[in-house]
């Protein structure tokens, strides 16, 4: 069988499972991306992208930032990040995913252990299999099985620094880390506690700031700028040392090309307008608690209704994708989840309440949604 046979039937394998993966235009209302607060095309974005190209800002950068890439924009961002977030010092990096593969690749040491939630994101999964610690996984948001596995490897192996991985906001759940327990556990323990804030930032904590925000416990936080922030990129914050050790040694940050300067200069825009106020995570938690009043309404259960992210679990792969085309019909953008992103039997429609949608679209949406499901 040649290549081209085996990868055809490999795709029809997921086609005649209802799991085969189509690039889909976007359709009605975006109940789908991750603009949470609907910056992507806001008119003071606008207005940041004129003010940098009249600056001269490229476009491009051109390079790595450790060869001829690294610009004053770059730089600005960094510490207004850092100053944003409230730590040491910020790096920002092209994207999320390779921020998090390079911190699991390159800080851990050998001698080290990864404790990880069992649901973090497959981009740490990425650099933890990359890299030299041990690693260990905890049930789902469950403390009391994090400590046991702490308790048991330190019993174990005396020396080398914990890091416990977990996700804020999680991606397909919707449901939230129990950060200040886990927070104390890293303190009981010496353990680094890395947080990845993707869904958090922009929505939660004082002015967006996320929810690892004032933690006790030693911290790494990732702020993704493609998701509230509107923009693309990530920005990895915490002790300058952790940021210096990235540089040196993060092979997506040393071998890549460099982030736009351009990309850099609206997310200081946006972490601007964090900062000053205007209402978008106020008007944010408004729409995601509507939302949760409505589709409570309609029967969807509690344990659903946590963040901006809505999952309703339909298990089958085929139902799921029958309901996401019937509310994409209905001039809703849904879109359904299946494995391997989801655990199998758990497919999903992935409701996200973004910025670009209103408390009068999420009444329509709960609506339709009760007749599909």
């Amino acid at each position: 069988m040649t290549a081209s046979e085996r990868l055809t039937s490999m795709l029809d394998v997921l086609d005649a499972r209802h799991r085969r993966r189509f690039l889909a235009p976007r359709r009605g209302l975006d109940f789908a991306s991750n603009d949470y607060l609907g910056l992507t095309a806001a008119p003071e974005m606008e207005l940041a992208a004129r003010q940098a190209l009249d600056r001269g800002v490229p476009l491009g950068a051109g390079g790595s930032r450790l060869l001829r890439g690294n610009h004053c924009e770059h730089e600005a961002l960094e510490a207004e990040a850092a100053a944003f977030f409230q730590c040491e010092a910020a790096l920002y990096m092209g994207g999320g995913f390779q921020a998090n593969q390079a911190i699991f690749a390159s800080l851990p040491a050998a001698d080290d252990l990864v404790l990880h939630d069992a649901l973090v994101h497959a981009s740490a999964h990425e650099g933890l299999r990359i890299g030299r610690a041990a690693t260990r996984s905890f049930a789902h948001n469950d403390v009391a099985d994090a400590r046991r596995l702490l308790a048991d490897w330190r019993r174990h192996t005396p020396g080398g620094q914990i890091w416990i991985a977990v996700e804020s906001i999680y991606s397909m759940e919707g449901d939230a880390a129990p950060l200040q327990e886990l927070s104390r556990l890293a303190v009981e323990f010496g353990a680094i506690l890395v947080v990845d804030e993707a869904h958090a930032t922009g929505v939660f904590g004082p002015d967006g700031r996320g929810m690892a925000h004032g933690l006790e416990a030693e911290t790494l936080t990732l702020h993704t700028c493609g998701k509230a922030l509107g923009v693309a990129g990530g920005l990895v914050c915490g002790a300058k040392v952790f940021i210096d050790t990235l540089i040196n040694r993060a092979r997506p940050f040393i071998f890549a090309t460099a982030p736009a300067p351009f990309s850099a200069a609206l997310v200081r825009a946006s972490l601007k307008l964090l900062e000053d106020g205007g209402g978008r995570v106020a008007a944010a938690r408004a729409r995601m608690r509507h939302a949760h009043d409505r589709l409570r309404s309609i029967g969807l259960p509690e344990t659903a209704l946590n963040s901006q992210i809505i999952p309703v679990v339909l298990h089958e792969d085929a139902a799921t994708m029958k309901a996401a085309a019937a509310l994409q019909d209905a001039g809703f953008d849904v879109r359904g989840i299946r494995p391997p992103t989801v655990p199998r039997g758990t497919s999903r429609l992935r409701i996200s309440i973004t910025g670009n949608v209103t408390c009068t679209d999420i009444t329509r949406l709960a609506r339709s949604l009760a007749e599909v499901t």
